[in-house]
């Protein structure tokens, strides 16, 4: 572990570490390993990039705080979110302000104070789901809000959100009613009028 002023940073997963990095290096009067101020904004320009590559053409985006989440739930939430069609990813707070600056999300940078980590999705309601289903069996995680397509989300509008079927879900429904037998929805459409608006209602209803 190589400290670079009041941070960490861990030489295995630090991008583009090697021999021609050493250059960066230098000691501090106090014997430490520093990171060179040039090779500091290198890795946060990194850092800012690969969040703007995150967000980009995502229409949610839900704040959370996580506190204390171990790297296995960790791991394991992040995989949650990819196969849901989202991405999961712990920020730190100073840079996601800068790389969600000019974006539809830059109305909800006051909330990146804390151990702060986001869910986002191009499906308006996966990245909630994801998210309200695993702090709903792990208090390690709370949502503090979050933002559809520019408009600022509450806490409690992205768990209502959350209990909406998702573009998948409703493209199987759609398939499912276009395999719905012919004679079914002509015996439908030949019905009164009367009829009709009843059976429709009895849909909606049940839904």
């Amino acid at each position: 572990m190589i400290r670079a002023g009041s941070d960490f940073w861990d030489r295995a997963a630090t991008p583009g570490f090697g021999r021609g990095m050493c250059n960066g290096l230098v000691a501090s009067a106090a014997g430490h390993v520093k990171w060179s101020e040039p090779l500091l904004r290198k890795q946060k320009e990194q850092v800012v990039s690969s969040l703007q590559d995150t967000v980009a053409g995502m229409d949610l985006m839900v704040v959370t705080h996580q506190a204390g989440l171990t790297v296995q739930e960790m791991t394991a939430l992040r995989r949650r979110a990819r196969d849901a069609g989202a991405r999961f990813k712990v920020t730190k707070n100073r840079l996601a302000k800068r790389a969600l600056d000019g974006t539809a999300f830059e109305g909800v940078s006051d909330l990146f104070r804390g151990p702060t980590a986001i869910a986002v999705s191009a499906d308006p309601v996966a990245a909630a789901k994801v998210v309200s289903d695993y702090a709903a069996t792990n208090d390690k995680l709370t949502i503090i809000g979050g933002s559809l397509a520019g408009k600022r989300l509450s806490p409690d509008e992205i768990m209502a959100l959350a209990k909406l079927p998702s573009l998948d879900e409703l493209r199987g429904k759609i398939v499912g009613m276009l395999q719905t037998p012919a004679t079914r929805i002509a015996a439908v459409l030949a019905a009164p009028g009367a009829q009709v608006a009843r059976v429709l209602n009895a849909y909606a209803t049940k839904e």
